[in-house]
């Protein structure tokens, strides 16, 4: 029997504009996330086009 995962969240990365889903990591501060991954928010400041 396979797991399938509950309708998760998501956002927009405001770096590099891909989708990503709530993770367990997130859980506290998932209203303050704003970035996909440490690569985006470490180039928040230069967009990827």
């Amino acid at each position: 029997m396979t797991h399938k995962k509950l309708t998760l969240p998501e956002k927009n990365c405001q770096t590099c504009k891909k989708n990503f889903f709530w993770r367990k990591k997130w859980q506290a501060c998932w209203e303050d996330v704003r970035y996909c991954s440490e690569r985006c928010r470490r180039s928040k400041n230069t967009s990827i086009s």
